[in-house]
C-alpha cells in the first residue's frame, strides 16, 4: 500500500510524509485577514487545505487543524474610516462573511481558530525573548524590530538575496538599524487601536501575530504550516525567522496553493477581478462551487471563468444523478468506500485530477451496469464514488449540503411556477385582457405572493398572508 508523500515549499522536492508525532499532525494554516467579503481565491485555499486535512484523518491520523483571523492590521483600519465604523465591528461583519462561505463550502471548522486580538500576551512574551536572544532590538519610538542580518537562515524559503531586497515598508525607516528589517510591533498612532508593552503602546506586526499564535496551539514545532503562494515572501520568510530565532523548530513542513486567475492575473481586489463567493451562490450551488475550486492540483493555477464554473456544475450533477439513481435500484444510499486507485492518487501530493479520473471511470461502469442490470456493480461503483466525494468535501448525501440543496431546489422550483405566471399574466395585459391579468394577480395574492410592476418588470415577494 502507497505512503502519503507530499510537496515541501522549502526543499522544493515531494517527500514521504512522516509526523513529528505518530498518529498525530498539527497544521497552521494563515487564515483571512477580514477587511471584505471573501472571494474564491480565499476560499480556494480553504478548500485545498480542508481536502488534505479529510485524507490524513481517513488515513488514521489525529489532525489538530489551526487557522487564524487577523483581525488587526492597516487594511482593517482603513476599511473602518471607510465605512465609518469601529474597527472591531467591521472585522466581525467580514470574519462572519468568511465563516458563512466555509459553511457554504463544507470546509470543516478548525480545531481552533484563534483571532490576532486575542494573543497579544503571547506576542509580548514572544518580543521579549528576542530581545533577550539579540535578535530583535526596540529603538525607543515604542516599535519593535527583528534584526534579520543576525540570521543565516533568512530567505531560506523563498530563496532570495538579502541585499536586493527593497526596504521593509511597514514602520519609519528613521528608527531601523537596516532598511530590510521587520516590525514585530508597531508604535500607537493617535485615533489607532494599541495595547501596552515594556516597550510603548502600540499593536502587533502581521509576522507576529502567526508565529504566536502557532506556538501557543502546536508548540515549538509542528508537521504542516500552509497558505497561499503569495504568502511565501514576506510573510511566512518572516515568521519563520522570528520562530527560528527564538529558539523554536517551527513548521516541519511548507505546502502552499496556487492562486485563482483571472484572465492570466492573481484575483485581488485591487485588480478589480474578484468574485466574491456569496456572488457566485447565486448561480451554483455551495457543492458545484467547491468541486470547482478542488478540482485542480493545489500546486496549478486555476484560472476562472464563468463557463468553466457551469461546465464544471453540469459535470457534478452527472455525477449526482448517477448516485440519487443508485439509491432508486439499491433501495439505499451509497456506503462510501475507497478504492486503491483514488489512495494512490491521494497519496501522491493530494493528486486530486488523477483522483477524479477514477471517480469518471466509477461513473462510466455505473451507468453501463444500469442499462445492463448489473445491481452489484452499480452499488460498488456508487460506493467508491461517494467515498471519493466525501473526501473531496462534495458529498451529496453530506447533511451540510443536503439540508440547503433541498431548500435551494424548492426555492428554484417556486420561482419557476411564479415566473410561469408571471410570463402569462404579462401576456394578458398585452393583449389587453385584464380580467385575466387581474386573476392571476388576485390568485398569487392568494397564495400570499404580492406582485409589484416595476419599470424592469414585474417583481414578486412572499408576504406570507396566504393560505394553504
Amino acid at each position: 500500500m502507497s505512503s502519503l508523500s507530499l510537496y515541501d515549499t522549502l526543499t522544493r522536492t515531494t517527500s514521504e510524509f512522516i509526523p513529528l508525532k505518530a498518529g498525530e499532525v498539527g497544521i497552521y494554516l494563515c487564515g483571512a485577514t477580514v477587511q471584505a467579503p471573501p472571494h474564491i481565491g480565499h476560499v480556494r485555499s480553504g478548500v485545498n487545505f480542508d481536502i488534505l486535512r479529510r485524507w490524513l484523518t481517513r488515513s488514521g491520523y489525529n489532525v489538530t487543524f489551526i487557522r487564524n483571523v487577523t483581525d488587526i492590521d492597516d487594511k482593517i483600519l482603513h476599511k473602518a474610516v471607510h465605512e465609518q465604523a469601529p474597527w472591531w465591528a467591521v472585522a466581525m461583519k467580514y470574519e462572519r462573511a468568511f465563516t458563512d462561505a466555509y459553511a457554504a463550502l463544507n470546509v470543516l471548522p478548525p480545531t481552533y481558530e484563534p483571532r490576532a486580538t486575542g494573543h497579544v500576551t503571547q506576542m509580548i512574551e514572544l518580543m521579549q525573548l528576542l530581545i533577550e536572544k539579540g535578535a530583535a532590538y526596540a529603538p525607543g519610538n515604542g516599535d519593535v524590530y527583528l534584526e534579520v542580518r543576525k540570521l543565516s537562515s533568512y530567505l531560506t524559503l523563498s530563496r532570495q538575496k538579502l541585499d536586493d531586497l527593497l526596504p521593509a515598508a511597514d514602520a519609519d525607516e528613521t528608527y531601523k538599524k537596516d532598511p530590510r528589517d521587520f516590525a514585530l510591533w508597531k508604535a500607537a498612532k493617535p485615533g489607532d487601536p494599541s495595547w501596552p508593552t515594556p516597550w510603548g503602546a502600540g499593536r502587533p506586526g502581521w509576522h507576529l501575530e502567526c508565529s504566536a499564535m502557532a506556538h501557543a496551539y502546536l508548540g515549538e514545532a509542528f508537521d504542516i504550516h500552509g497558505g497561499g503562494l503569495d504568502l511565501i515572501f514576506p510573510h511566512h520568510e518572516n515568521e519563520i525567522a522570528q520562530s527560528e530565532a527564538a529558539g523554536y523548530g517551527f513548521a516541519k513542513r511548507w505546502l502552499h496553493n496556487a492562486w485563482v486567475t483571472a484572465s492570466g492575473e492573481k484575483m485581488s481586489k485591487s485588480l478589480g477581478n474578484s468574485l466574491q463567493v456569496h456572488e457566485l451562490l447565486k448561480s451554483v450551488r455551495g457543492i458545484e462551487l467547491r468541486w470547482y475550486l478542488g478540482s485542480a492540483h493545489y500546486r496549478s493555477m486555476l484560472e476562472f471563468s464563468h463557463e468553466a464554473l457551469a461546465e464544471s456544475a453540469t459535470a457534478f450533477r452527472r455525477i449526482e444523478g448517477f448516485l440519487n439513481r443508485s439509491v432508486e435500484i439499491l433501495g439505499s444510499e451509497p456506503v462510501p468506500t475507497i478504492s486503491q486507485v483514488f489512495t494512490d492518487a491521494m497519496n501522491d501530493d493530494l493528486a486530486v485530477p488523477t483522483a477524479l479520473a477514477s471517480i469518471s471511470e466509477a461513473l462510466r461502469a455505473g451507468n453501463s451496469a444500469i442499462t445492463a442490470g448489473d445491481t452489484a456493480t452499480i452499488e460498488n461503483s456508487a460506493n467508491e464514488i461517494r467515498g471519493a466525494l466525501e473526501i473531496l468535501g462534495c458529498d451529496p448525501f453530506d447533511p451540510a449540503f443536503a439540508s440547503s440543496t433541498a431548500v435551494e431546489d424548492i426555492g428554484a422550483a417556486l420561482d419557476g411556477v411564479i415566473q410561469l405566471a408571471l410570463a402569462q399574466r404579462t401576456a394578458a395585459r398585452e393583449r389587453k385582457d385584464f380580467a385575466a391579468s387581474d386573476q392571476i394577480r388576485d390568485g398569487l395574492a392568494v397564495l400570499g405572493i404580492t406582485i409589484e410592476d416595476t419599470a424592469q418588470g414585474p417583481r414578486w415577494s412572499i408576504t406570507g398572508n396566504g393560505s394553504n
